[in-house]
């Protein structure tokens, strides 16, 4: 066989690509390590590591830092006006603690009890009421709208013990260890993890809908489709996934919004938890689909689309360190290249960024 030796020497970006990769690799692998083996590390202790690599990570603008922090200051020049780059890198610190914080949970969550789990997330906002008449009154199942905050785990293991079993979508890693990991973590929590990608995938997720007492929870402030919806958010524009807003319409279903921050937890609390802090879980009131229902259905998905976004980014601008974006999401940063109907408006919008820059 003709060795690849002398290519791989004569083309440094291949070398540098394959070293680049190393890290993350490790890092994969490290963790499905810890999360079959949840009891191995001492929790108090894993958290601490992890904490210290979110600071490493931060020092030296590692693992998506330096887009993390180009989607805050958006949000914060959403909040506060005119920032400063000390301003949105005390915020990303901040953020990349809550990140890696989340991800000791997720490794130590199987050997969690029930109620120390249940201890840790608590359910609050107008929605909670609705959503659990709707769910066990009726019965009836209902589409929810989430996003890169908190502890995904811990919000799931809530709703499938205060509401009803949630069916979430995931995208697919090419880690396809990790992801079977994290899928083995959520069946765990009750949690039913269908793919991104495959086959009739909304036609799932309506015969979902179909059935009693269930939710279907979609991850949808990304998109990674070529089909997303453009809507207008902390000022600027992002792209969200067009799921919440399809599946409402096409259901007659209410759409909740769901937004999730982490909270210091005292006393009793505390106590139950074994940690410092735990999660809310705050659900919107139902969007009002019925105002779109004379539309024609492209318009609708976008008008529902922007309505839930608008209640969304108040979670977010409240608590912006627990938004957990470090992904392309603004529209001056989207790879407008493989992307499919894209509007006349969103280009020219484009074009009035790339000629201020």
């Amino acid at each position: 066989m003709r060795s690849r030796f002398p290519y791989i020497c004569t083309n440094k970006r291949y070398l540098y690509n394959r070293l680049k990769a190393v890290p993350t690799i490790m890092f994969d692998n490290f963790l499905v390590f810890l999360a079959n083996h949840p009891r191995l590390v001492p929790e108090p202790l894993l958290r601490v590591i992890f904490l210290f690599a979110a600071d490493v990570c931060w020092l030296f603008s590692l693992g998506g830092v330096s887009q993390l922090e180009r989607n805050l200051h958006h949000v914060l020049v959403a909040r506060d006006g005119a920032v400063t780059r000390k301003d949105v890198r005390k915020a990303s610190h901040r953020g990349m603690r809550s990140y890696f914080t989340y991800f000791a949970e997720a490794m130590t969550v199987g050997g969690q009890s029930n109620e120390r789990l249940l201890a840790r997330a608590r359910a609050i906002g107008p929605g909670l009421p609705i959503c659990r008449r709707l769910v066990h009154d009726e019965p009836g199942s209902l589409p929810l709208a989430i996003s890169h905050q908190g502890n995904w785990d811990y919000e799931g293991f809530l709703a499938a013990n205060v509401l009803a079993p949630p069916t979430v979508t995931a995208e697919r890693l090419a880690n396809k260890a990790l992801l079977d990991t994290f899928i083995k973590i959520r069946k765990r929590l009750d949690i039913t993890v269908l793919l991104t990608g495959q086959p009739n995938l909304i036609e799932k997720l309506t015969k979902v809908l179909d059935e009693p007492h269930g939710l279907v929870a979609l991850l949808a402030d990304r998109d990674l489709s070529r089909h997303g919806e453009f809507v207008k958010a902390f000022g600027s524009t992002i792209r969200v996934a067009r799921g919440p807003a399809a599946l409402a319409f096409d259901t007659g279903k209410p759409l909740f919004v769901v937004n999730m921050f982490r909270e210091q937890l005292h006393g009793e609390a505390r106590r139950k938890a074994g940690v410092r802090y735990g999660y809310v879980v705050d659900i919107s009131a139902p969007v009002d689909i019925d105002r779109f229902r004379d539309l024609p259905r492209e318009e609708a998905i976008h008008a529902i689309s922007q309505a839930w976004v608008d209640v969304w980014a108040h979670g977010i601008l409240a608590y912006p360190e627990d938004w957990h974006m470090l992904q392309p999401i603004f529209i001056d940063d989207l790879d407008f290249s493989r992307l499919k109907d894209v509007p006349d408006e969103v280009m020219s919008e484009l074009e009035r960024i790339k000629q201020v820059q």
